[in-house]
This record gives structure tokens, sequence and C-alpha cells, in this order.
């Protein structure tokens, strides 16, 4: 096969399979994601991506996807259901989200991350050229830069987690702990979204692994391993264009008709997940209608939130509690007409979800951990015309960026109900203030800006950051 000078593995492939308008089944670009973020430099250097189509069975044949190498990884049923929503799902995303849920521990979904890892280390060991980069993405696949190494030890290996990094006390719970930490370290550069993080890795390295260790450096035998914060961000500049469409701003002047014309909107956009605050904050906004500090008539909630992991059982508990608390608000509060929540649980068009965004006074972003929380940084790109107040959990990535917004910790209830009245009653000089400042921050350190730095980072010739510069 052919090989490519850079190589992205991640655990899914940036792709949508759909049907052209003559009826012929084809794989088309996803929007947005990391694959915006590095098409630039992908569309200028042969490139390959290695990543999981999204079906059980044998692996498709894909074509190239503008002019990037798509190469599949096969998952079986069981590949599925032990590595993607057992191990990584049920055991490293809750004790990576600081235990909100408790992490299960079983052997064969041990079995399974080690199987599919050596699946994908091997098919990008095919995939990239001698002396090339291979740039290995989050928690499915920390295995992959260790068993990379031992298979091609000329490479420049590269990870980045995109969800926090435990403390010590936390990670420590894992039985398989020491075989996590080596396989990451198998990488040249791990990065993190918060400097945080990578104190945590370092002080497991010496903790667990017995090795020499800083916050930026790690020594591995005869090697070093450089370790740090790159935030992640969005395509700034391309959320700012859609927002100021005049099609996206003729849906948001009907969607505020269609909820009444309420004097404030508040907005929140969530997956369903346990590790988003959803239960806390619509407890807070309960007891802000009980008070009668929000009334119905002039405040809506509008709470959208995409169904996730609908197989895992833990999700299910919580969209079942979520819809019940819902309608306990909605019986209590709403009147014919005049619901005191609009909830939409589905899948939501991107135009759609822009339209909301430019509607929401207050865009409410509080998760009880996150690593970074894009919709934040979505929020602030789309409010083009300079206003909107954002309540921002502490506890998610973005709040060490977005610094002027209104910062809350979600575990406080009193806290965070009277954080949201100040966003709701905020002088609007204030609140144009406070946007200003994150916009222009955002507008200096996009997707772009994270994907250039860390690869700067990683490839020490430079030649393919020279690529990147040179295609924008």
């Amino acid at each position: 096969m052919r090989q490519s000078p850079l190589v992205v593995v991640a655990n899914r492939l940036p792709i949508d399979d759909s049907v052209a308008p003559d009826g012929a089944f084809e794989w088309r670009r996803s929007p947005g994601g990391l694959m915006s973020a590095l098409h630039p430099l992908l569309r200028h250097t042969p490139a390959t991506w290695v990543g999981w189509a999204g079906g059980t069975g044998p692996a498709p044949h894909l074509p190239d996807v503008d002019g990037v190498r798509m190469r599949a990884v096969a998952l079986s049923g069981e590949d599925f259901r032990d590595h993607y929503e057992g191990f990584a799902n049920a055991t490293l995303w809750p004790l990576y989200h600081d235990a909100v849920e408790q992490p299960e521990y079983h052997r064969r979904w041990w079995e399974a991350y080690q199987r599919v890892n050596q699946r994908f280390a091997e098919a990008a060991a095919e995939a990239a050229e001698p002396g090339g980069l291979v740039w290995v993405q989050d928690y499915h696949l920390q295995l992959v830069p260790g068993l990379l190494r031992d298979l091609r030890p000329d490479l420049r290996i590269g990870f980045f987690l995109h969800v926090p990094f435990p403390p010590p006390e936390l990670f420590m719970q894992l039985p398989r702990r020491a075989e996590l930490l080596r396989g990451m370290l198998g990488a040249d550069l791990i990065g993190f979204q918060r400097a945080q993080a990578a104190h945590n890795f370092a002080q497991l390295a010496t903790r667990v692994l017995d090795l020499p260790a800083t916050d930026r450096r790690i020594g591995v035998g005869e090697r070093v391993v450089r370790i740090g914060a790159f935030p992640v961000s969005i395509d700034a500049a391309e959320m700012g264009a859609l927002a100021a469409r005049p099609d996206v701003a003729d849906r948001a002047r009907r969607l505020r008709q269609d909820l009444g014309d309420p004097e404030r909107v508040v907005l929140s956009v969530d997956r369903m997940d346990y590790t988003k605050g959803i239960e806390q904050r619509l407890k807070a906004y309960h007891e802000l209608l009980t008070s009668g500090d929000v009334k119905v008539r002039d405040t809506v909630l509008v709470q959208v939130v995409v169904p996730s992991r609908d197989r895992v059982s833990q999700y299910q508990i919580l969209r079942d509690r979520v819809e019940h608390q819902v309608g306990r608000i909605n019986g209590e509060f709403g009147r014919v007409g005049e619901p005191a929540i609009h909830y939409l649980s589905q899948p939501f068009d991107r135009t759609e979800l822009v339209a909301l965004y430019r509607i929401a006074d207050v865009m409410a972003v509080t998760p009880l951990r996150d690593g970074m929380n894009l919709v934040a940084k979505e929020y602030v790109a789309a409010r083009v015309d300079g206003t909107g107040a954002l309540l921002l959990s502490e506890f998610a990535g973005a709040a060490a960026e977005l610094e002027q917004a209104y910062l809350v910790n979600p575990h406080d209830l009193d806290g965070l109900k009277a954080a949201l009245l100040a966003a709701l009653r905020a002088a609007p000089e204030d609140v144009a203030a406070r946007m200003r400042a994150m916009r222009e921050h955002l507008g200096r350190n996009d997707i772009h800006a994270w994907a250039r730095s860390y690869l700067r980072a990683l490839d020490e010739s430079g030649s393919l950051v020279t690529r990147l510069a040179g295609a924008e």
C-alpha cells in the first residue's frame, strides 16, 4: 500500500456515508472536528487517516476523501461491546471525569482494548512512510503509541488526550495503570487540554513507573518524552460566517417567535452524559422558578440533549431521570402553550444549532467535568453581534481560556443559581465587554492555531508546519 509522511490515528474516521442525488452510495467528509483543523495540511501533504468506519464486521475499502487516504480498521460486535462501550466508555471515561459515575472493571474489556489497540497500531505502521509522523488521538487508543514504537521505532509519534486526565488518587484505581502509562509514553510528545493534566501524568510516571519526570519532560530509558498543554479549539471564522448568514438570522428570528418572544432565552446544549451536570442545572432552575426569581412568561429555558451511548445502562437511567425532571417542572410551572422548559432530545442540524446560539441571551455550559467543551467556544464564535452571556463551569477546560465568562461551581447549587441570575440581570455594557474579550481570544486561538502549535512541537524538522503555513 502507499505510505504517507503524516498519519492521523483516531477512533473514528472523519467521514459519513450518504446517498448522492443520483442514488449512488458515497462517503463524504464529516463537518467540523479534528478533520477541519488538519484539512489545510492534509490536502497539501500525502496523508492517511486510520480509524473505524462505524460499522461492525470487515473493514470497508474506502476511497480518498478530499485528497486524504482513508484506512478503515475492522471492529467486530464483540470488539465494539468490550473495547468501545466497555473499557473505553465504562472504565476510562467515568474515571477520567472524576468518577462522577462509578467505573467498571472487567478483564475481558481489557483484553479487547489491547486487541483493538494492536490492530490500530499495525494499521498505522503500514500506512506511515520511513521517518514519518503519526498523531494518535484520545483515550480509546492509549496503548497505540507504545505498540507503534515497537513496530516502527523510526517514526515520530504524537499522542493527544481530548478528555481530562485524572489526579493520581483516581488513576491509581485502574488495575492496568502501568500498561496504560507505558502505552502513552511510547509517544515523543503527549498533549493534554490543561497544564494540570500534564502535571498529573508526570506525577504518575514517577509514582507508578519510577521514571524521572517534570511537568515538561519524562525520561524513558534513553528517550525523553515531552508533555504539555495544547488546548483544543474550533474554527471560529467558519462558525462566525455561518452565524452571519441571512438564512440563519431569519431562522433565529422565527425560533424566538416560536418561543413566544420571551424577554430572555437561556440555552443549554449537551450530550446525554452524566458528566454534563444536566440534573444539577435543572434543579437550580426549578428552585429559581419556585422562588419567583425567574418567571415563565419572561424567561424560557431551551434544553437540547443529544442522545449518546443509548446501549449503556447508565445513560438510559440518566435519560429517564432527566425527562422526569423536565416533566415535573413543566407540570408545576408551565401553562398551555407556555412550557417552562423546551426539551429537545435529538441530533441537531448545525444550521439550526447556530440559530439557537444566536437567540440565547444566556448560554449555560455547566459540566461537572469536561476536557474542554467546544459548545462554549461555538457560542462565543456565533455571537457576531457582540452580545450574549456565557455561564461556564470552572471544571470545563474552556474556563482556563474564557475567563470573562460567568464562572461557576456546578456542584454548588446556590452558587449556580446566583451565577445564572447574575448573567440574566447583567448590564448590557458588561455583557458586551466580556463577550468582546472572549471573541478576541478565540480569534487568536482557533483550531488551526491549535494544530500548528502541536505539530510544530512534534515535528522537529518543521517541514509539515511549513506546509501548513503555506496552505493558509
